[in-house]
């Protein structure tokens, strides 16, 4: 070791695999901090490679191992001529190769008089230390941070490189607080490696948005360079140069900006809305970069000498209580405020905690605390004196142009966490183990210096300065990522409550803060009357409810009932208030302004009601107010049905009242419904009527009443009336003879009205449930009479009348098949038709009844069917055996074949033949050869049907002939059609 240069050489062991391998390692280092490394091994990272940790050990726990000598300059002085020259000459021999020409060089110089070496006294000494008055910085690889930077972000966020970009984020915040000066370098590689991310201009020449791992990345970053430039002890060049290279950054177009769009975006949308404040309004506002909110701490400094008095120390108080001038100061109490802008101030928090100054940074949390404190009273008197005004007019402005949760710089998180790292219980337990399963930290009470409230700690600040946060009433930002923000901010802020384990200090707290958020009108997003845009609380007020319910639970209904409200999605809210410039988004015609996260803002609230419904499980009054609110305030038919059902869990059967109310509601989600048809319904109506089966006749009996309100009429019948007749629904209620008359008669005055609303897909259903009623029934037959020449299809007839037959109405059947033939079309080649099967039923159906219904069938055959094998087949079957078979009672049946030659089958003969003969030609005229064989098949078939006829052997011979005459052409057929017929 010579001076300040530490020299080595470390071994690596060898392995099964690789031999043993030496490498040089040479560390200089200045003020307890490494300055400089170079190892053989060639491994370049941001953190030093083994050997270099290795030697650094080495020296630092076995001292007296490692020989000390003096910088070389001072062994040096101690050598003659001689032995200086000895040793030039010696050195030289040793690394020839390596320092000869170097050794000429300054040898060469040094003989000259006007060379520059001869200008300056003295010569450099590697092992002598930095002056004292030089910058100490621990050593950094630029180009190493550059490297891994690029690859990283080259992955887009895949791989854990997210989780290393975060990483590095840590390590500049690390540095800051040691106070080395490479914290803010680091900081301008990584910068500058973003800047030069090639996905940035594809974004935004695309216009499209970053992905949010990406967007939270940037947002550290802008985060960072606050905390950098804030820094209170940095010289004014240093600032000055940030300032510079902040504002080229935030200049250059494809800059990220702050609010997660590119600025492309807002103009936009709103051109198609000239009469929209926000169109103006985007246009006119600066261009927010990320850099943004940094270039503005620029301008911030630290000289205010009351600032200053408020860091330094814990007993700073006004001087003796108030005097003129220093009212703004002070609080009533004497101790100190400080009025910044609140994420301004929370900003400086930040810097102090992240430059390694956190005792100043606790101090200027709780001045800011008592400033909320002082401004939360005040805003509340201001509201007792407007509240009859503003309660009649239903409607408010909101006074916070910018909301403190999801916001770039969060203040909540930042004064949340430096409130109670102070109070944190480092023990083993709370230290990541490593299996990933970190414990949640234990936290204990440290009271506040010089609170007049002996029972104040930074603990319970913590809670309260959290809760005043995230009730503040605020609007809901612009752009989905704003948006996504307030959310994502929310979450994390009440993961952090959620650590908290509630004494009675911390209970104390929030049924404190908890009437103030109530009490304090639009200030507070719990007032009772805030702007139709305001930021929902559901989230927040849900943690506020499982907090308050063991210890009071009348204020964690009044907080969860308050916070139900969804004000931006009810129709009869005002159309905005112009309370707030930027947020003239109600003026849009839309009933919804663009609020992306709506979905998951409703899951939210459906959250909410659920967690009050289970909890009110056994109080009826509770109970019933909680699913009031839940009629009143949620407003997707979905999530309503969802908490219907959870309440008819909750609801125990004991209590008919809460079944009924569940069933209500259910009812209400039906109407809701009815007219938007969602994929949920079928599970709806099943439901809703097993709801109705457990409250009683009573309930069934009002919904097949009113059926036309809750569902539609295919529902009605289908699936309603069909299970209040099921025999289940029966001996479910033990219902004796009336009672079950009375559900019946119900039923079917339901399915009659049904199937004349839509008898197309009802009446089937209809004479299924007025079976068992002759009136009924027959009324239900005359309605499908009616409906069936104009508003039912050949199917849906074919369908009845295979039912009447079924229940042993052949008549019936046959008149509703013969309407069924008028409807129906089938062409000559559509021999696969799926009507096929019903009309050979039909013929059937007639045939078996007698000479006149066949008589009567055949027409409507003829007229309907083109299809030469589908005739034939009917044909055939009509001449095999004798009509009449069904036996009707007063009927002689003749029991004698039918000819072909008389009516009515030489009628039907007379269509095969011709069907036959058509269908020909159509098929001989786009005939490719590899369909000859199946061609001639066909004739053969055709053959059998013209041989039925009289004078049918004359008939086949002429057409055949017709056939070779017209297509002798086609040669190769023609001679097979020889072959066979000749």
């Amino acid at each position: 070791m010579n001076g300040f240069h530490l020299s080595g050489t470390v071994t690596e062991p060898a392995t099964s695999s690789d031999p043993e391998v030496t490498h040089k390692v040479a560390i200089s280092f200045d003020r307890c901090k490494i300055t400089s490394v170079t190892c053989g091994c060639g491994n370049r990272d941001i953190f030093y490679c083994a050997h270099v940790v290795a030697l650094s050990l080495y020296r630092i726990r076995k001292p007296e191992q490692v020989k000390l000598r003096l910088p070389i300059s001072e062994t040096l002085f101690q050598m003659n001529r001689d032995q200086l020259q000895k040793l030039v000459q010696y050195l030289i021999t040793a690394h020839h190769t390596e320092v000869l020409p170097t050794a000429q060089k300054l040898a060469d110089e040094i003989l000259s008089s006007n060379s520059e070496i001869n200008q300056v006294h003295g010569a450099p000494d590697p092992t002598a230390g930095a002056s004292i008055d030089d910058d100490n910085c621990w050593h950094l690889d630029e180009d190493q941070v550059r490297e891994q930077v690029k690859q990283f972000l080259s992955q887009g966020g895949y791989y854990g490189s997210g989780k290393q970009l975060n990483s590095m984020f840590a390590k500049v915040r690390e540095m800051l607080r040691m106070r080395d000066s490479n914290g803010a370098r680091m900081l301008t590689l990584i910068t500058e490696q973003f800047m030069a991310d090639p996905r940035l201009s594809l974004w935004r020449q695309q216009g499209t948005g970053m992905t949010d791992k990406c967007r939270q990345l940037w947002d550290e970053l802008g985060a960072l360079w606050v905390c950098v430039v804030l820094n209170p002890h940095c010289k004014s060049e240093e600032k000055t140069g940030w300032l510079k290279q902040l504002k080229k950054w935030g200049d250059m177009d494809i800059c990220p900006l702050e609010d997660g769009n590119y600025g492309s975006e807002l103009p936009n949308i709103t051109n198609a809305l000239p009469q929209s404040s926000l169109a103006q309004d985007s246009l006119t506002r600066p261009r927010r970069s990320v850099f943004s909110r940094a270039v503005e701490a620029c301008d911030l400094h630290w000289q205010d000498s009351h600032l200053q008095r408020i860091i330094s120390s814990d007993h700073y108080m006004s001087p003796s209580y108030q005097r003129e001038g220093e009212s703004l100061l002070f609080n009533p109490q004497g101790l100190p405020l400080w009025l910044d802008h609140v994420p301004t101030a929370c900003a400086r928090v930040d810097a102090l905690r992240s430059h390694g100054y956190s005792r100043e940074a606790l101090r200027l949390a709780v001045a800011i605390i008592n400033t909320l404190r002082l401004q939360q009273h005040r805003q509340m008197d201001i509201y007792k004196h407007q509240k009859k005004d503003l309660l009649q007019r239903g409607v408010t402005s909101t006074t916070n142009l910018e909301g403190w949760v999801g916001h770039p710089l969060d203040p909540i998180g930042c004064l949340f966490v430096t409130l109670t790292e102070t109070c944190r219980v480092d023990d083993d337990s709370t230290m990541d183990t490593g299996d990933g399963d970190l414990r949640p930290p234990v936290y204990h009470h440290v009271p506040v210096w010089g609170s007049s409230d002996g029972g104040e700690s930074y603990l319970t600040l913590a809670l309260e300065v959290a809760l005043m946060g995230m009730g503040q009433q605020r609007i809901m930002p612009e752009g989905l990522y704003a948006q996504d923000k307030v959310c994502r901010n929310e979450e994390q802020i009440v993961v952090k409550l959620q650590e908290l384990e509630l004494d009675d200090l911390l209970v104390q707290t929030l049924r404190k803060q908890s009437v103030q958020l109530l009490e304090a009108g639009p200030f507070s997003g719990l007032g009772e009357v805030i702007h139709r845009e305001s930021v929902p609380m559901h989230t927040f007020a849900k943690y506020l409810f499982t907090a308050l319910l063991p210890h009071d639970a009348d204020m964690a209904y009044k907080v969860a009932l308050r916070a139900m409200r969804l004000p931006v999605l009810e129709s009869s809210a005002g159309s905005g208030d112009g309370g707030h410039p930027h947020h003239g988004i109600s003026i849009v015609p839309s009933r919804y302004p663009r609020w992306f996260t709506l979905g998951h803002l409703e899951s939210q609230q459906c959250e909410l009601a659920s967690t009050m419904l289970t909890a009110a499980k056994g109080d009826m009054l509770r109970l019933r107010t909680v699913l009031e609110a839940i009629q009143k305030n949620i407003h997707s038919s979905s999530l309503i049905f969802k908490l219907a059902q959870d309440a008819f869990k909750i609801a125990t059967p004991r209590r008919q009242p809460a079944r009924y109310n569940s069933a209500q509601r259910g009812i209400g989600v039906m109407r809701m419904t009815l007219s938007t048809l969602n994929w949920r319904r079928r599970e709806m109506v099943r439901w809703l009527v097993t709801c109705a089966t457990e409250v009683g006749l009573r309930a069934l009996v009002s919904i097949l009443q009113s059926w036309y309100t809750l569902f539609t009429p295919t529902e009605a019948t289908s699936i309603v009336a069909a299970t209040v007749m099921s025999h289940n629904t029966i001996l479910r209620l033990s219902l004796d003879y009336p009672q079950r008359e009375e559900l019946a008669s119900c039923a079917r005055t339901l399915a009659l009205q049904c199937a004349m609303k839509d008898p197309q897909n009802c009446a089937l259903s209809a004479l299924t449930l007025c079976e068992k009623d002759h009136i009924a029934f027959e009324t239900a037959y005359q309605i499908v009479i009616d409906a069936a020449s104009t508003g039912m299809t050949y199917s849906q007839l074919f369908t009845i009348a295979r039912y009447m037959e079924h229940r042993g109405y052949p008549l019936r059947s046959f008149k509703l098949a013969s309407l069924a033939m008028t409807h129906l079309n089938l062409a000559y080649n559509q021999d696969t038709h799926p009507a096929i099967n019903d009309v050979l039923w039909a013929c059937a159906l007639s045939h078996s009844l007698g000479k006149n219904e066949l008589a009567a069938i055949i027409p409507l055959v003829v007229k309907s069917v083109h299809c030469a094998t589908v005739l034939s087949d009917i044909l055939r079957r009509c001449t095999m055996t004798a009509p009449g078979l069904a036996g009707i009672p007063g009927r002689r049946n003749s029991g004698k074949l039918m000819s072909t030659d008389k009516a009515p089958l030489r009628q039907l003969l007379d269509a095969t033949i011709s069907a036959y003969i058509n269908t020909t030609h159509s098929r001989l005229t786009h005939i490719s050869p590899r369909h000859y064989g199946e061609f001639i098949e066909f004739l053969s078939k055709a053959r059998v049907t013209f041989l039925l006829a009289q004078d049918g052997h004359i008939q086949l011979a002429q057409f055949i002939d017709n056939l070779k005459q017209i297509y002798k052409g086609k040669k190769k057929l023609m001679m097979l059609v020889r072959e066979r017929f000749g």
